[in-house]
This record gives C-alpha cells, structure tokens and sequence, in this order.
C-alpha cells in the first residue's frame, strides 16, 4: 500500500483533506484518528503534525506526504523531495525589525534574529553570506524585539499588519514564496504517479470550467479569439446548418468576461459546468 502523510491540524489540513476526497480517496471521519487504511485504493494515510511530515517520508518510513514548502526546506531532510506544487496555502517569509535599523541582508550581520523556522532561514542567511544568533521560537515571533529576546525577525507575512502592529518594519528580500506541496521520499513508491495524476486533476477541475453556447457557423474564428481552450474547442453541427453547438474548457477566473465577450458577437444559450475532476 502507498503510505501518506496528511496534516493532522494548522492551516493545510482541511484544505489537503478535501484535495484527496475529491481525488476519490476516503481518509478520516473522525479527527482524533492518525491513522487511516483506504483499500479500495491501496493507501495508508498517517495523520502528523505538519512540521514532522519531512522527516518521516525523508527517512523512507512513509512514501510521500503533503506539507509546506517552507516545512520541508526548514526541516533540512536530504532524502525528501518536491514532487508537486498543489495550488494552496501559499504564503510569503519576510525579515522585519525596529522602523529605520535595518535596510539590508548586510545590516543582520551579527544580531539576534527569531523565527519558527531556523532551519529555513540559516540557510537561507548562510547562503548569502550573512552569520545571525538564531533565536528559534513556536510561533509569535513578532513579539520578540518588543519582549527583548531578538533584535529582528524572520516570519510568515501576509498583509504585514501583524508585523506593523507589533512596532516592526519588513525590510530586505522575499526569503520564500511558500505553498503546499507533495513531496516524496528518496525511492519513488508503487502508487504515487497515481496519487500525482489524480491530484493534478483536482487542481485542473478547480482551475477550469466547462463553456458551452451555440454560434452562427461563419463567426467560429471570432470565438476561438475570445476562448481559444486547452487544445482547441470542440464543434458539432446543429439542425440549423448555419450554427454550430460549441464546447471548450477556460479559466474559471475568466468565465463571466468570457460569457460577456461571446454574447456581444452573437453566441447565445452559454452555459459554464463545473468540473469535477479531470485528466489531461
């Protein structure tokens, strides 16, 4: 069986569930369960704390598993491996300080710096040349230079008004540009090329939708302007021999200007279906 790490809580649990329900896998019911077989499809899911999910499928002991970016860089584990980025949970790393101290990488040479991913960050600082007193801390560490404990610090930014609240300023480069990803242990395990391809089908379903309207037969080039699909739009003859009935696949951010668009130079009867799963 194919053995799956699955975040047991934090903010890609739910979302890494649902992924894999609508990829047709049945995890767990109850959430105090960390350990769940689907034999229909021959997986295994365990249930872990997110920051640990590297470490397990890196030594071998689970084949793949869904966690942060930013989780599997900070864990430093040599044998897992990105695989896929999954579309979700995306988030920014920024250093930030007192207003005015700091401008630069250069600047943090030599002062205290907090994070909650140390790992993460000293290579990153390591990389460009820059040695800091890594403060490690669980979480809330934009109270540290109010509290005393470090002079800067690295952490997860959304808006910044975290970090403006707490009297700091963002300052220098993007440290990473975070998401959730599948990643894999060092031998790629019967299972997990299935796992992929179902999990890509997620992402296109959630991506796209399907657009179908009818259209006067001499104005198909016009419309394929407008929404040209992935490869090119399905067309089938109606019993009007001057209008054709037309499908194509587009961005489903793009759905209503599409309507708009193809409306204005004559479609009509257009209508957008939701995919619930693909493969492509």
């Amino acid at each position: 069986m194919l053995r799956i790490a699955v975040p047991n809580k934090g903010s890609l649990a739910d979302t890494a569930a649902e992924m894999l329900a609508e990829a047709g896998y049945t995890g767990r019911r109850d959430p105090k369960d960390l350990h769940v077989i689907d034999p229909v499809n021959e997986v295994e899911f365990f249930y872990l704390r997110p920051k640990d999910i590297a470490t397990y499928v890196g030594s071998g002991a689970l084949d793949v598993g869904i966690t942060g970016r930013d989780l599997l860089l900070d864990a430093r584990m040599p044998g897992a491996r990105e695989i896929e980025s999954l579309g979700f949970g995306a988030s920014t790393f920024r250093f930030a300080g007192p207003p005015g101290r700091f401008a630069t990488l250069a600047d943090l040479d030599g002062v205290r710096v907090a994070t909650a991913y140390p790992g993460l960050v000293d290579a990153y600082l390591d990389e460009h040349g820059v040695a800091v007193d890594l403060v490690p801390l669980d979480g809330a560490v934009e109270s540290a230079v109010q509290l005393g404990v470090a002079d800067a610090v690295a952490d997860v930014v959304s808006t910044g008004t975290t970090l403006r609240q707490a009297g700091l300023e963002i300052f220098g480069p993007v440290l990473l540009q975070s998401e959730a990803v599948l990643i894999g242990a060092p031998v790629e395990a019967p299972g997990a090329e299935t796992l992929l391809r179902r999990l890509r089908g997620v992402m296109v379903a959630r991506r796209y939708v399907l657009v179908d309207y009818d259209l006067p037969a001499n104005l198909v080039d016009e419309a394929v302007t407008i929404a040209g699909g992935i490869e090119s739009p399905t067309i089938s003859p109606l019993r009007d021999p001057a209008w054709v009935a037309v499908r194509v696949m587009i961005e489903r951010t793009r759905a209503n200007q599409v309507m708009d668009a193809l409306y204005a130079i004559g479609a009509r009867a257009i209508l957008v279906t939701a995919i619930h799963n693909a493969r492509l």
